[in-house]
C-alpha cells in the first residue's frame, strides 16, 4: 500500500490490540486471522459511483495492523471499533481511505485532534476531485430534497443555505425551505444543546449561511438529518 499522506497522529488513541488481516468483508470492515471483526472508527462510506482503483483495505490482506481506540467493547454485531495501523504508519489506514475519496468522516470522532486529522485527510481528496468526489453527487443540494430522500437510511452530505432557525417540541430546525412537509432540515433536540454551547456553538447564527450537514437521512414530512454533534455541521466559505 502506498505511504499514507502526512497527517498530524492525532487518532493514535489507547493501544487495543493487533492482528493480521485476513479479509475484507466491507468497505469499512475487515476481518483479522484470529476470526475478530474489525470496524473501521470515524468514517462512513458511499455507493461507489466512480469505478476507482484497487482499495486500500484490500491491500492489507496478510498485513500485521495495529488496533488503537477509546475503548475496546464490541457493536451489537460483535465488531470491535478502532483506529487501524498498518505496521509502522504514523496515520491510520482511515486517513488513507479518506484521502483517496474512500470514504467520508462520519463526525462521530469528538477528540479534537482527531477529527482535525480526518477533516483534513476528507479535504485532500474533495480539493484534488478523487474517489467519491470525482462526482458531484456526493454532496446532495439542499435544495433538492428528492435527491435526499433517495438516501433516506445512508449516511450522506447536504449544502445548502439555512433560511430560518425555529425552535418548537424541545427541537431546534435548521430550515433549508419554508415547506416543512417536503424541504430538507437538520434538527438539534434541546438536550444536545448543553453540548453546543460547551463549544460556543449558537443554532441560530446559521440562519442565512451557507453550511455542510453530514449524518443519516431519515424521513419527518421532508427529509432530515438529526445533529448529535457539532462536528456534523460546516460553514462553507468562512
Amino acid at each position: 500500500m502506498p505511504a499514507a499522506p502526512t497527517f498530524a497522529t492525532g487518532c493514535a488513541f489507547e493501544l487495543l490490540g493487533d492482528g493480521i488481516v485476513s479479509t475484507v468483508i466491507d468497505p469499512r470492515t475487515v476481518r483479522l486471522d484470529d476470526g475478530r471483526e474489525v470496524r473501521l472508527a470515524g468514517i462512513e462510506t458511499v455507493p461507489n459511483e466512480s469505478g476507482q482503483r484497487r482499495s486500500v483495505l484490500t491491500d492489507l490482506i496478510g498485513r500485521h495492523v495495529i488496533l488503537r481506540g477509546v475503548h475496546d467493547a464490541p457493536d451489537r454485531y460483535g465488531r470491535q471499533s478502532a483506529f487501524v495501523f498498518a505496521d509502522t504508519s504514523v496515520a491510520p489506514v482511515q486517513s488513507e481511505l479518506l484521502a483517496r475519496g474512500e470514504a467520508l468522516v462520519s463526525a462521530e470522532v469528538t477528540d479534537k485532534a482527531c477529527a482535525e486529522e480526518l477533516a483534513a485527510a476528507e479535504a485532500t481528496a474533495r480539493n484534488a476531485r478523487l474517489g467519491t468526489w470525482a462526482h458531484t453527487s456526493v454532496i446532495k443540494n439542499a435544495e433538492s430534497p428528492g435527491d435526499i430522500l433517495a438516501r433516506i437510511g445512508q449516511f450522506a452530505v447536504v449544502e445548502g443555505r439555512v433560511s430560518s432557525v425555529r425552535e418548537a417540541g424541545g427541537t431546534v430546525y435548521l430550515n433549508f425551505g419554508r415547506r416543512w412537509t417536503r424541504d430538507f432540515a437538520a434538527t438539534i433536540s434541546r438536550r444536545m444543546m448543553p453540548s453546543f454551547e460547551a463549544a460556543g456553538v449558537v443554532p441560530k447564527s446559521f440562519e442565512n449561511r451557507r453550511i455542510r450537514v453530514r449524518g443519516w437521512v431519515e424521513r419527518r414530512g421532508g427529509p432530515r438529518i438529526e445533529v448529535l454533534r457539532t462536528g456534523q455541521i460546516e460553514v462553507v466559505g468562512d
